[in-house]
């Protein structure tokens, strides 16, 4: 399992339920949910392969995946 240095709280279809987000593997399952696949939702998939496929960092595929949430109007708790 490829962990993150911290987890990114993120958004569900439960209102008022946040889901820790704290691995690669979580991070791009959470991706596969989301409906907008704008550009920061691209690069952080790609960002998520990398990790799992070691030619990428985990904080990369993180910084991503936050970004991907913000953008997205994922991200729980304005901040991660």
């Amino acid at each position: 399992m490829l962990w993150f240095s911290s987890p990114v709280p993120v958004k569900t279809k439960q209102i008022g339920v946040t889901r820790m987000v704290s691995n690669v593997d979580a991070a791009a399952e959470e991706l596969l949910t989301w409906g907008n696949h704008g550009p920061k939702w691209r690069a952080a998939v790609d960002a998520c392969i990398a990790a799992a496929e070691g030619t990428g960092t985990i904080e990369n595929a993180r910084k991503a995946f936050l970004a991907a949430a913000k953008a997205n109007g994922m991200l729980s708790g304005g901040s991660a």
